[in-house]
């Protein structure tokens, strides 16, 4: 036998091993879409306000100044567990009307501090969107942020 590593071996080795590699990757998405499916988001709990939520967090491009669960920019608060922070599990309409009333609020005009525009959203919009912080804050985030104050 011979020590030294030869072409065909070689070959050989470079493809199996991406045939190897390739197989554990879509096995570990295979597992990953799985487990999100039935695990980790309540799908149930998709309702047609949650869906008007997450267009108007898309169309209004929320996601350029915040983030949900780690994703987005961090120029302002985590929103992954707003509902949570504004005690939506003891007094949903509080938690509701208080989230409602912020976003309305703004720009806060405190001098130093960074400030969130107003996107004249309306009620059925400012509702929907809640609805949707709502859903991500029951998602199953692993702990997520690590942190309260988001």
């Amino acid at each position: 036998m011979s020590e030294r590593l030869t072409k065909s071996a070689a070959r050989n080795i470079f493809y199996g091993g991406s045939a190897f590699f390739f197989l554990l990757f879509v096995g570990l998405t295979a597992h990953s879409h799985y487990y999100v499916v039935t695990h980790s988001s309540p799908s149930e709990t998709v309702t047609e306000s949650v869906a008007r939520g997450k267009h108007v967090w898309e169309e209004n491009s929320c996601i350029n100044c915040h983030s949900i669960m780690g994703e987005g920019a961090y120029f302002a608060p985590e929103l992954a567990n707003v509902w949570t922070r504004y005690g939506g599990q003891d007094d949903a309409e509080g938690a509701r009307m208080a989230i409602i009333a912020w976003m309305q609020s703004q720009p806060s005009g405190i001098e130093g501090r960074r400030q969130m525009p107003n996107f004249n959203l309306s009620d059925q919009q400012l509702n929907d969107l809640v609805d949707f912080l709502r859903f991500t804050d029951g998602i199953d985030d692993q702990n997520w942020p690590p942190n309260d104050a988001g």
